[in-house]
């Protein structure tokens, strides 16, 4: 933010800001007293915008009594490549030295809080321990996600080689910023039957994709229609807290859509895609015509086929609604999972403390053996052991048995019969593609649509992102590919966003997922299908390894706990364009990865 030394600049929007009841009472009156339909109906009644309509801000400015000073250290203190966390009174900042330049920034990632200061700085940015979101050194903005916002950049002056910082109070409070974001100035946004934009499926690619076209400048209709009865919420984190709320889980408050006229239509589901007339048509028969579409449906949970597949009580969790009724079935009773990857796993690892029993069951003879390889795989699964948790593995479901249509038993292929109150399946998932099927918007054999590196299908002016496309990835030779992770869809969709203003930019991030079980994180980066070898780095028994998976002679992907900020390092080396050796991992000797800077 800064603006305290020199003519005050005007703020970016905060919606962080709560304002004490008196004010938020004036601001209610004086948004009603505008004339404009407040209400957020489900069915997606259109409404009109008012470009003067603002979030509440607390000062437009920052008055000299919000500034604060403060200096920190000596010119000499930090070397070149280093980074250290300063205290300023009102809050701490992350000081950068690069290149013999200091910057000041917001010390805690704004996608989770993960401490920057252990993170990894190279190119001119600072990459996330934690996620692997990359914020610029020199103005703060996201780069690379997961996560919506940016840091606060703070003013640095030097004098007779002492270090001084100058920050807002309330930017160092806030601890994240929000890009500037053009308002929606088109008149008869609420009420015609067409639109500029138009976004199918509001998961991270959706919005994600809405955001960077305000933050472009772009101040026409844009509408983001979703199957779901919420906001966009963090998906990502149902399976790990089965308790969450929607309102703890939505990624941006519902003044947020309104102040920047991104209209949403909540349980809103497209029928069929009129490419030839540009047009959608809902279930409910509302036509919308569109100038550009962005296609980001998401996938559809596979469920079981076996004998009582309709039984009660047998979920796949989608919702925050589905993930509050399985905790509220588990609790003190007896819960089967069906598939040991993240999804089966997570929800596992949540109900030890809650259910009375917890057994998965999976075709494998370990959990994630295809994505984490045998030996990872199998010290995960001593963890779950060693909480309780019984595996039946190396078999599926023959049959579902209910008592008064509820769930009673799992029974297995191998005869065992397992006593079931509640059974959660994570047995993977199909592109949501179906109402595509006769839009001449090309599908591949699986139901994914294929997009280029500017991900635009065959059809031009129709965009697609996020769990449902296969795309080329640029560090596995455009290797065409389908990655379902929370942080490739945000990416995807920005990249969707500056294609469609004629930015003509590519996709070439680098996938970053992580897990979190018994409060231990595994992170992983990289494209790891097809690995030839595993080479694990520390100590699998104690969960303190990195592993690298290679094909042939060269790292494909890596995974740790308790390592970090080791797969941020390996991330950044792989998004500089230079390839890490199968040797480089084989010694041990891990100098190369772990030296601080690039």
């Amino acid at each position: 933010m800064g603006g305290c030394f020199s003519k005050p600049k005007p703020v970016e929007l905060k919606i962080e800001v709560v304002l004490p009841e008196k004010e938020r009472g004036k601001e209610e009156l004086s948004a009603s007293g505008k004339g404009s339909p407040r209400g957020y109906q489900g069915n997606g009644t259109a409404r009109h915008f008012h470009a003067e309509e603002r979030l509440p801000t607390p000062q437009p400015y920052p008055s000299p009594q919000d500034c604060v000073e403060a200096t920190v250290c000596h010119v000499k203190d930090l070397e070149n490549g280093q980074m250290r966390e300063v205290e300023l009174g009102w809050g701490k900042v992350l000081l950068v030295k690069d290149n013999g330049e200091f910057h000041a920034l917001g010390h805690k990632c704004p996608h989770y809080g993960a401490p920057l200061v252990k993170g990894v700085l190279s190119r001119g940015r600072v990459r996330c321990p934690w996620h692997g979101a990359c914020f610029n050194i020199s103005t703060g903005d996201l780069e690379d996600f997961p996560g919506l916002d940016s840091l606060h950049k703070f003013q640095v002056k030097i004098e007779k080689e002492k270090v001084t910082i100058r920050a807002s109070k309330q930017a160092l409070q806030l601890q994240r910023r929000t890009k500037v974001m053009a308002k929606c100035i088109s008149p008869s946004a609420g009420h015609s039957s067409s639109t500029n934009v138009l976004i199918v499926g509001a998961g991270a690619a959706g919005l994600v994709c809405a955001e960077t076209l305000r933050q472009e400048g772009f101040s026409d209709r844009i509408v983001l229609c979703t199957l779901d009865r919420h906001l966009p919420y963090d998906r990502a984190k149902l399976s790990k807290s089965l308790d969450a709320q929607p309102e703890q889980l939505a990624l941006r408050p519902k003044e947020f859509f309104r102040a920047y006229g991104i209209e949403m239509l909540t349980e809103a589901q497209v029928v069929t895609v009129d490419v030839r007339n540009k047009k959608v048509v809902f279930k409910d028969g509302f036509k919308l015509e569109y100038s550009k579409l962005l296609l980001a449906p998401g996938s559809s949970p596979k469920t079981l086929t076996c004998k009582g597949k309709d039984v009660e009580n047998v979920f796949t969790i989608r919702t925050p609604e589905d993930a509050n009724r399985v905790l509220r079935l588990a609790r003190g009773r007896n819960a089967v999972v069906v598939g040991a990857g993240f999804l089966g796993m997570e929800v596992a690892a949540y109900l030890t403390e809650k259910a009375h029993s917890v057994s998965v069951v999976e075709l494998e003879e370990t959990p994630f053996r295809r994505f984490l390889g045998e030996r990872v795989g199998r010290a995960l699964m001593k963890m779950f052991e060693n909480n309780r948790v019984k595996f039946y593995m190396q078999t599926e479901v023959s049959e579902l048995r209910a008592q008064e249509g509820k769930l009673q038993e799992v029974v297995l292929k191998s005869s065992k019969v397992l006593r079931a109150d509640v059974c959660v399946l994570g047995i993977g998932a199909v592109p949501a593609t179906g109402f595509l099927r006769q839009s001449g918007i090309g599908l591949d054999s699986r139901g994914f649509i294929p997009v280029n590196k500017m991900m635009q299908t065959n059809v031009p002016g129709v965009f697609a992102a996020g769990d449902a496309v296969t795309f080329p990835l640029a560090w596995r030779n455009n290797r065409k590919v389908n990655i379902p992770h929370w942080q490739m869809a945000h990416a995807q969709g920005r990249v969707a966003a500056q294609n469609m203003l004629a930015q003509e930019a590519e996709i070439n991030t680098v996938p970053y997922l992580w897990t979190a079980m018994f409060g231990k994180s595994l992170r992983y980066a990289g494209y790891g299908e097809g690995f030839d070898d595993v080479i694990i780095q520390g100590d699998l028994e104690e969960l303190k390894f990195v592993a690298f998976y290679t094909k042939s002679d060269e790292v494909i992907a890596v995974a740790s706990m308790n390592y970090d900020p080791i797969v941020s390092k390996v991330a950044e080396v792989l998004a500089s364009g230079r390839a890490i050796r199968k040797r480089e991992v084989e010694t041990g000797d891990m100098s190369w990865l772990t030296g601080k800077g690039s």
